[in-house]
């Protein structure tokens, strides 16, 4: 009976240790609540973006990761390009703003 006892705790305390490991982030994986962060990012990113006269443009492909914001995709001008990434820039919550644009 005592022995028994034993192995369910032992069993419940690995199940409960499992789960939570696997919402932990790691460097090459996002939690769950950062997953959730960087859409919301992301969404803002693409409103602000399209928001602007110049820019409204959906070929503009936006991602983020950690915070670090990614663009990529075509746009009309050098001009731009520039103001794309000040834009994303300007959000709120962005550490970083990757900007892979090229003019077409």
């Amino acid at each position: 009976m005592l022995k028994s006892s034993r192995i369910t705790k032992c069993m419940t305390s690995f199940v409960l240790i499992a789960t939570l490991m696997g919402c932990a982030a790691t460097q090459k994986h996002e939690s769950t609540g950062q997953y959730v962060d960087d859409s919301v990012i992301t969404t803002k990113v693409k409103t602000a973006i399209y928001s602007e006269k110049n820019l409204k443009t959906l070929q503009i492909n936006v991602k983020t990761y950690q915070g670090v914001v990614q663009l990529s995709g075509f746009v009309d001008s050098e001009e731009n390009v520039k103001k794309a990434g000040e834009v994303a820039e300007g959000v709120k919550d962005v550490t970083s703003v990757k900007n892979d644009l090229h003019v077409k």
